[in-house]
């Protein structure tokens, strides 16, 4: 007799916070690829890169959709986005942010939004940095997404006024 584990259900946001307008309707087959389902994205310019585009879309599946989501666009020329996982039964939530310039950015994210910095990562940073704080602060820097915020916030700004997706709770 075989066991059937339920399926945990997770939500998440895709922030396209900028993204040349041929590019538009490919990210919205990726996301149906991977959502296996219709979806309507609302594009709105963006005020931060003549001709770019915006947009904003909160979807709903299984652990590790943010995953999928994220490595369905990584790559693309001029594309720049996040896509946000919220923590679930028997997992955290993540993020994964992609520029152009830097690619992509994974990190675990604590049930409040925080960044999560595993021990063993923490001490491979310690160890490596040698009792160097400016060394240790670099590395956190990278573990941190520090480059990936630093490059995205004019964009996350310009988008001001944008719908708001709210995350909730799940689990």
């Amino acid at each position: 007799m075989s066991v059937v584990m339920p399926r945990v259900v997770t939500r998440g946001v895709v922030f396209i916070h900028s993204t040349p307008t041929a590019l538009c309707p490919h990210i919205a087959w990726a996301l149906e690829g991977v959502l296996d389902t219709r979806v309507a994205l609302d594009w709105t310019p963006q005020p931060a890169q003549n001709g770019g585009m915006r947009t904003e879309f909160s979807w709903t599946g299984g652990q590790g959709t943010g995953a999928q989501l994220a490595s369905a666009m990584r790559g693309w020329d001029g594309l720049r986005y996040e896509v946000v996982e919220e923590a679930s039964r028997g997992t955290d939530g993540a993020r994964w942010v992609h520029t152009p310039a830097l690619g992509i950015h994974h990190a675990r994210l604590s049930a409040n939004g925080d960044v999560v910095i595993n021990e063993d990562r923490v001490r491979s940073m310690m160890a490596s940095a040698g009792g160097q704080w400016g060394t240790f602060s670099a590395e956190m820097d990278v573990a941190l997404g520090a480059a990936w915020d630093a490059e995205l916030e004019h964009f996350r700004y310009a988008g001001e006024g944008a719908p708001v997706k709210w995350l909730h709770k799940v689990g």
